[in-house]
């Protein structure tokens, strides 16, 4: 199963791209989507939309994987990650793919063993669990790894009890 993680943003979209396959991880890509402050609101969404579309045609995941938000404290700034989720999520529809959620207590959840663990932590499993030399910066980067290895773990869970093996 190859599964591209989005963590959500405007300024910065992280992404990272896996295959999960025999309880075993690859990692195929990964990266950020930026826009500049100084570009209108309408073209930072499209540079979003354009490029997530960009990663599912390259790279033809076969579901996509998208942290929730975290409900910020300005309310300003919540609304306008929400825009470029929105826009990440719109373009793996459209190309007709399996959309999952994950909150951050899921994700530090299955990541790290603990759903209050700190940033630092899952960054450091990120990079232990997906064998990588240094923890992928910046750290929305980490975040979109952290995700796809969430649904990963989450996916195989799932099937091992749909056969009964839990």
């Amino acid at each position: 199963m190859v599964i591209l993680g989005i963590d959500p943003g405007i300024a910065i979209v992280g992404y990272g791209i896996i295959k999960y396959e025999g309880n075993k991880f690859t990692v195929i890509d990964y990266g950020a989507v930026t826009t500049a402050p100084s570009m209108s609101l309408p073209e930072r969404l499209k540079v979003i939309y354009r490029e997530t579309e960009g990663l599912i045609d390259t790279y033809h995941p076969d579901v996509v994987t998208v942290e929730e938000l975290f409900f910020n404290k300005n309310v300003k700034t919540a609304l306008t990650v929400g825009h470029g989720r929105g826009v990440a999520i719109l373009a793996a529809a459209n190309k007709g793919l399996n959309i999952y959620e994950y909150t951050p207590l899921q994700v530090k959840q299955s990541v790290v063993g603990y759903g209050r663990a700190e940033k630092a932590q899952v960054q450091q499993m990120v990079k232990v669990i997906l064998s990588l030399t240094a923890v992928p910066k910046p750290d929305d980067v980490a975040d979109a790894l952290a995700v796809a290895v969430c649904h990963a773990h989450s996916a195989n869970m799932n099937n091992r009890l749909r056969h009964g093996y839990i």
